[in-house]
């Protein structure tokens, strides 16, 4: 369908995970965290900016560019920095999201490494806006 000439594209669709080079972090281990292990460390600031390709990559057509949501899907700049922000975003990357037996997001276990899952976390947290007022 196109508007004016030009084609629209929907943000949910047949899109192929990109891959998140997560060089220069640590390994974390096959065990899955629960918390994140690269906040308050001197990890952080690379795990930033990979966080910040991985999401742009994989999370922005829906999440919105710098996790400003158009309301398709959660706006991320709010989620919890702590424990239960980590374990929401953990449980939701790995397993994916389903509703009335629609895919409203797809699981990310197998496809991203835990590395890139936390950097994309830890360039979330960098985006917060939650206790702005």
């Amino acid at each position: 369908m196109s508007f004016f000439g030009v084609q629209r594209v929907s943000a949910h669709g047949n899109v192929t995970p990109q891959p998140v080079d997560t060089t220069g972090l640590p390994d974390v281990g096959k065990d899955w965290l629960e918390k994140n292990p690269y906040r308050g460390t001197k990890d952080h600031d690379l795990a930033t900016k990979i966080g910040a390709s991985g999401f742009n990559q994989n999370c922005a057509r829906c999440h919105g560019i710098e996790a400003i949501s158009g309301g398709l899907a959660p706006d991320l700049r709010y989620l919890d920095k702590g424990a239960d922000g980590d374990a929401w975003f953990i449980n939701r990357i790995r397993h994916g999201y389903t509703q009335n037996g629609m895919t409203k997001m797809p699981a990310f276990e197998g496809i991203l490494s835990q590395e890139a899952m936390w950097a994309i976390r830890t360039y979330l947290d960098s985006l917060y806006q939650g206790d702005t007022q």
